[in-house]
């Protein structure tokens, strides 16, 4: 099961890449992450209750899932969509691949939960794995004032995106299982984006090319509802640590796509990148390799 729920992640948000891209347009960035956790959330929480899956909550639980609908279904999004106007796509997934250090520090701090060797060594092979694949696109940056408010925004919306693994992991020991926790905190994250549009006054345009649509629907349904509940669910069977690791890979999967539909061509760099974050995803997987004493020993030291 961890592994179906594994894969799920990985493909789901290897892909949502390419809607994203196709969400770019004259309609605010805003508006877009608005409608794409309202549909969601709009979609999710009547169908629970429809179907008598939705469990008992308190007050404050209710007060947990709207921090999370802040940090995981709102404000980080509007980070990472609007640093992507400003850094390059390469430049995004190793930002974003930060979410393993990050995912690490606050379980520690929050939980009290040590990362193991595994965990510590498979995040360094895959950010630096990630470092190769996309050195050429990495190099070609002059990192102006412009790419570095990017990163900055980048890394603030990877460290939200982590505190909602954290916040997912409290629903979890409280024994919230995720379509619930997701239902309410989809719905609190488009109320809080309503919100910043009032006062921002964002306009609320649309875009009804049947590209615009499709990946929009694409991205709420598949990639909100699908795709946040198999990784959420992830995090409270294996946690939050060795759960990130999806986002190291999900880059490989987009990648892969891009050979496909776009002509992109393997170089010797991407093609060692790649072998370092399958290294990696094996330790985070349970692959036992050779060493592993040592690489203990070392983490340690």
């Amino acid at each position: 099961m961890n592994t179906f729920l594994y894969l799920n992640t990985v493909l789901i948000w290897g892909t949502t890449w390419i809607a994203i891209h196709w969400q770019d347009g004259d309609v605010p960035v805003l508006a877009s992450v608005f409608y794409r956790f309202a549909i969601a959330g709009v979609l999710l929480l009547p169908v629970l209750y429809l179907c008598r899956r939705v469990q008992a909550t308190t007050r404050a639980d209710h007060g947990f899932m709207l921090i999370q609908g802040v940090c995981l279904f709102s404000m980080n999004f509007v980070c990472f969509y609007t640093a992507s106007q400003t850094i390059a796509s390469g430049l995004l997934s190793v930002v974003f691949s930060a979410a393993t250090l990050f995912n690490a520090i606050n379980s520690r701090v929050f939980w009290g939960e040590r990362p193991s060797s595994e965990v510590f060594f498979a995040g360094l092979l895959g950010v630096f794995g990630l470092c190769l694949m996309f050195w050429p696109e990495l190099s070609r940056n002059s990192f102006n004032a412009s790419d570095l408010q990017g990163i900055g925004l980048a890394l603030f919306g990877t460290y939200l995106f982590s505190l909602g693994n954290m916040i997912s992991l409290r629903h979890t020991k409280k024994g919230l299982k995720p379509l619930t926790s997701n239902g309410y905190a989809m719905i609190y994250g488009a109320l809080f984006l309503a919100g910043l549009i009032w006062i921002s006054d964002t306009p609320l345009m649309w875009d009804d090319s049947a590209k615009y649509v499709g990946s929009l629907l694409y991205l709420a349904i598949i990639g909100t509802i699908v795709g946040f509940t198999a990784y959420l669910s992830l995090v409270g069977r294996i946690g939050a640590n060795k759960a990130a690791y999806a986002t190291v890979m999900f880059p490989v999967v987009a990648l892969t796509l891009s050979t496909i539909f776009e002509g992109y061509e393997w170089s010797v760099s991407s093609m060692s990148g790649l072998f370092l974050v399958l290294l990696g995803n094996g330790l985070i997987l349970g692959v036992r390799l050779p060493g592993r004493n040592v690489f203990s020993r070392v983490a340690k030291v």
